[in-house]
This record gives structure tokens, C-alpha cells and sequence, in this order.
């Protein structure tokens, strides 16, 4: 059995979604928007083996705990390799967007392919490339039917693309072409905001 727990965290509230297999207590993250104690204790107290984080796409909002995770946990840390030029941009979104600037992020040494597989329990994820939002935009598809869309796709909505790397006609194939061709009862969870279906946003997504 594999336990979900959803993490609201970092400064635009970003979705971080911890999955936890009850028997060995292994557990992978998917992004990782906070180094905060708070955070950080409340996944200590759940008595977990941290061995992964997987992340959706190299903006700040979903990569701001990273060095931290991997100093308290030692776990590894996967990105498209598209996206390292976001990872290290990082610091200087920050500053265009809040005029905050943050310590580069530099924990984040793995890399993730299209179909790639990842494994907790008895559940196994796949990588599915989503170019759009960014060009290294990842989702992950798990066989019990759940996607992880990261930024690609909300609700009723999907990524914006006027950052660096993005484009509107990438993000149309990616949801189209790949996200909506999943069954219509596939339950996704979205880098920020509430869940939705397949089905739903084939009916009501904007890109339609």
C-alpha cells in the first residue's frame, strides 16, 4: 500500500506531493517548494526513508528546497536535463519576479528521460516529456492512474508560456496529444491548485 500526502509550500503555494510505501517506508517526492523547518520536520516525523525527488520542471517555485532535501535526507534528485538551464536561472527569476534572490540551487545532479520509470512500493511511475510551460517540462503517469502534472496542466487550464523556454504550441501538443490520449478517469495532480480528471479537462480544459 502507498500513502499520498500533499505538501502546500513555498511562496506561490505549490503542490508537493509525497508518496510513502507503508511497508518499507520508502518514500519519493515529487517537487520539493520549501526548505523551511516546518517542512522539513513534518516529513522527519513521518518516520520516512526519503530515497527520491522527482521534479516537474526547473522553476524556483518548485525547486527551492532541493539543496536542503538533499543535506537532511541524502536523497537524489531527477530533473530533464532541458531544464537545468531553469535550475540555474533560478536565483535571477526570483529577483525579476519578487526581488528576492535565492542561493543557487546545486543539489539537483540526475537526470530524467521520457519514459523513465521510478518505483515505491507497488506503485511505478513514468516520465512523460511535456515541453510547454517549460522546455523540460516532466510529468509522471503511475499504473494505479494518477498523473503528476506538475505546471503542464490545472484545471481548467495550463502553464503559462511566456517565461524563458516556454511556447504555447509545445504546451498544446503536450496536453493534447499526450495528456488527454490517458484514460478519461486518470485522477491528476496538478504543481498548484486542486485535482482534476482526464475526462473533465477534455471537456472544459482552455486549450481546447
Amino acid at each position: 500500500m502507498v500513502e499520498m500526502i500533499t505538501f502546500v509550500q513555498g511562496p506561490i503555494d505549490a503542490n508537493n506531493y509525497l508518496l510513502i510505501d507503508e511497508n518499507s517506508k520508502d518514500a519519493l517526492l515529487i517537487d520539493c517548494s520549501s526548505p523551511d523547518d516546518d517542512y522539513i520536520n513534518e516529513i522527519k516525523k513521518l518516520g520516512v526513508n526519503l530515497k527520491k525527488i522527482l521534479l516537474t520542471h526547473g522553476h524556483f517555485d518548485h525547486i527551492l528546497g532541493c539543496n536542503r532535501f538533499a543535506d537532511e535526507f541524502g536523497c537524489d534528485i531527477y530533473v530533464s536535463a532541458d531544464d537545468l538551464e531553469q535550475i540555474a536561472y533560478a536565483p535571477q527569476m526570483t529577483m525579476v519576479l519578487g526581488g528576492v534572490k535565492i542561493p543557487e540551487v546545486t543539489s539537483v545532479h540526475n537526470e530524467v528521460k521520457d519514459g523513465d520509470k521510478f518505483k515505491i512500493g507497488d506503485v511505478e511511475l513514468t516520465a512523460i516529456s511535456t515541453p510547454g510551460h517549460t522546455k523540460g517540462g516532466m510529468c509522471y503517469y503511475t499504473n494505479d492512474g494518477r498523473l503528476f502534472s506538475g505546471d503542464t496542466m490545472f484545471k481548467r487550464s495550463v502553464g503559462r508560456t511566456d517565461f524563458m523556454g516556454g511556447s504555447l504550441e509545445q504546451i498544446k501538443h503536450s496536453v493534447i496529444e499526450k495528456l488527454f490520449k490517458l484514460p478519461d478517469d486518470t485522477i491528476v495532480y496538478c504543481g498548484h491548485g486542486p485535482e482534476t480528471t482526464i475526462g473533465y479537462e477534455k471537456k472544459y480544459n482552455e486549450i481546447i
